[in-house]
C-alpha cells in the first residue's frame, strides 16, 4: 500500500510543510543513494503528502550536489503519483515580476555536471520530453493560484542552469533572445527523473527577482530578495494546499505510461543487478527474475 499519494518538493526557503497532520519522518534509502533529508509524511486537506526540502533542510546542499536520482526514486518508494515542486526563480522578462507565479510548460537545460536518467550501464531507455510538465498537474496549480489570489502565469520557459553562481550579462540576455521566462538551478533534473518514474510532474516557479539583464537589478539588495521570498512561499503553501485538495487521483494523462514504448534494451540483456535496482519502474514491462 502506498504511502503517499502526493509529493512536494520544497526550494528555498520552503523546508517544512505546515498543515500537514498526523505527521511522521522517515529516513528512506534508494538504490541511488540518500535523498536530500529525510521524507516527512503527513495528511493534507485529506490527501496523503510525502514532503521533501530539495536543498535539505538547513539549505546545505548545492544545486549540482543535489541527488536527483534519490530525491525522485525515494517518491517512488513512497508510492507517490504525482509530484508539485515549489522553485525560487529569477525573471527573463519585465511581465514576470518579484512576487509572481508561473506554471512553466518547457524547460532548456544549460547543466552539465548532473546524472539526469535512472538507466545504464547495461539498460538504455529513451523517454519523451517534448512535454515535459503534466498539463493536468499544472491546470491544477495555475487553478489553486486564482482561488488564492495568486497572481500567475501559465506556461512558458524555464532555463535550468548549472550555478551556483548566478548568469553573466551576456548569459542573461541570450536567454532572453530565445524567449525564455525564467531561470533557475533544479527543476529539469527532477521533471526528467520524473517522467522516466512515470510520475507526474510540475513546477510552481516563484519569481523572487529579476535577473541581471534588468536594469534595477544592481540596486536589488538581499534583505528585499529575501523579503520577496518569504512573502512567496506564504503564497506557495495556501496554493499547495488548494491544489493538493484538487488533485484528480485518476488522470488521463501519458506520464504514468512514459516507459511503456521508452525501453530499447532486450530484457534477457539486462542484468540481474540492474533489475533488481530498477525493479519499481521495469517490473510494470519486465519479468523480473530471481
Amino acid at each position: 500500500m502506498a504511502r503517499a499519494e502526493i509529493g512536494i518538493i520544497g526550494g528555498s526557503g520552503l523546508y517544512h510543510m505546515p498543515g500537514l497532520t498526523n505527521v511522521r519522518t522517515e529516513q528512506i534509502s534508494t538504490p541511488f543513494g540518500d535523498p536530500s533529508d529525510w521524507l516527512t509524511l503527513g495528511d493534507l486537506a485529506g490527501r496523503k503528502v510525502a514532503f521533501l526540502a530539495r536543498h535539505g533542510r538547513g539549505h546545505n546542499i548545492l544545486p549540482s550536489d543535489i541527488n536527483f536520482r534519490a530525491n525522485i526514486y525515494s517518491m517512488k518508494q513512497m508510492g507517490v503519483s504525482a509530484i508539485l515542486s515549489v522553485s525560487a526563480v529569477g525573471s527573463l522578462k519585465e511581465e514576470h515580476r518579484p512576487g509572481t507565479f508561473l506554471v512553466p510548460d518547457q524547460f532548456i537545460d544549460r547543466t552539465y555536471a548532473r546524472r539526469s536518467t535512472f538507466f545504464g550501464p547495461d539498460i538504455v531507455a529513451h523517454v519523451s520530453m517534448a512535454d515535459p510538465v503534466c498539463p493536468e498537474i499544472g491546470d491544477v496549480l495555475i487553478a489553486a493560484c486564482g482561488t488564492n489570489e495568486v497572481k500567475a502565469s501559465r506556461g512558458g520557459t524555464y532555463v535550468c542552469m548549472e550555478g551556483p553562481q548566478f548568469s553573466t550579462l551576456a548569459e542573461s540576455n541570450l536567454y532572453r533572445s530565445w524567449g525564455a521566462d525564467v531561470i533557475g538551478m533544479t527543476n529539469l533534473q527532477e521533471a526528467k527523473l520524473a517522467r522516466e518514474a512515470e510520475i507526474c510532474y510540475a513546477t510552481l516557479a516563484m519569481v523572487t527577482d529579476y535577473d541581471c539583464w534588468h536594469p534595477g537589478h544592481d540596486s536589488v539588495t538581499i534583505e528585499q530578495i529575501v523579503e520577496v521570498m518569504n512573502q512567496n512561499n506564504a503564497s506557495a503553501l495556501k496554493v499547495l494546499q488548494t491544489a493538493v485538495g484538487a488533485l484528480p487521483s485518476k488522470r488521463s494523462c501519458h506520464c504514468q505510461s512514459a516507459l511503456k514504448n521508452a525501453i530499447l534494451t532486450r530484457p534477457t540483456a539486462v542484468s540481474h543487478a540492474t533489475r533488481q535496482k530498477l525493479r519499481l519502474l521495469l517490473d510494470k514491462y519486465m519479468q523480473t527474475q530471481d
